[in-house]
């Protein structure tokens, strides 16, 4: 979503739940994952290879042109497994004391982004090569903008050491294409599934909701 609404690319869009998956996106889906890409006749799946096809065949490229740098930025969107599961475990987990424990087991994911960010970059930003959205960013925006929600309902302080992944993830959850991204029940839905996953999380929000009323 995020890189077609970069390039401008008209699109429909066909919301799949986890726990209704119909037997038409199975059979096109070999792993039963979204996202996939209808392209008249033939269907993409994985997000990378989507990502690369869309950037090969619509512009602006968001991969830098330079080969190296270009090399570069692959290999950090295939970090973004590492990292979102060092996040997810914070999001996801089910007291505080083991989200401090997460808190603190994802510090060495966030402080190679940390230095990404200053050797890769060598710019003030804010993106992950500077002025410009990149295939990194959207490939990463997803969870930053998940776990800022999270930071905000648990004041983690999980990235107050690495100022340059913050003001990354800030200038993310910022940008209208990355916001535009969701759909407009996003929140409710990332709540829900907060609530059936029994995250810590999940708890203060429904704290709050109750201080409310």
């Amino acid at each position: 979503m995020i890189v077609l609404r970069a390039k401008g690319v008209e699109f429909e869009v066909t919301h799949i739940t986890a726990d209704a998956k119909p037997e038409w996106f199975l059979e096109i889906s070999p792993h039963g994952k979204v996202p996939v890409l209808w392209v008249d006749d033939e269907v993409l799946f994985e997000s990378c290879a989507i990502t690369e096809f869309l950037d090969e065949t619509v512009k602006p490229r968001l991969h830098p042109m330079d080969p190296i740098k270009r090399a570069r930025n692959r290999a950090w969107t295939d970090f973004t497994p590492d990292f979102s599961k060092s996040l997810g475990a914070v999001s996801y987990a089910e007291t505080k004391q083991t989200q401090e424990k997460a808190a603190e087991n994802a510090r060495p994911a966030l402080a190679r982004l940390e230095e990404a960010l200053t050797v890769e970059r060598g710019n003030a930003g804010p993106y992950f090569n500077g002025r410009d959205l990149c295939i990194v960013d959207a490939a990463y925006a997803p969870f930053l903008m998940r776990f800022t929600l999270i930071e905000n309902l648990c004041e983690t302080g999980t990235m107050k050491d690495f100022p340059k992944v913050d003001s990354w993830r800030q200038a993310l959850v910022d940008d209208d294409i990355v916001k535009g991204s969701v759909v407009p029940e996003f929140l409710e839905v990332f709540e829900n599934n907060l609530r059936k996953r029994n995250a810590y999380a999940a708890k203060i929000l429904d704290k709050n909701l109750r201080q409310i009323n």
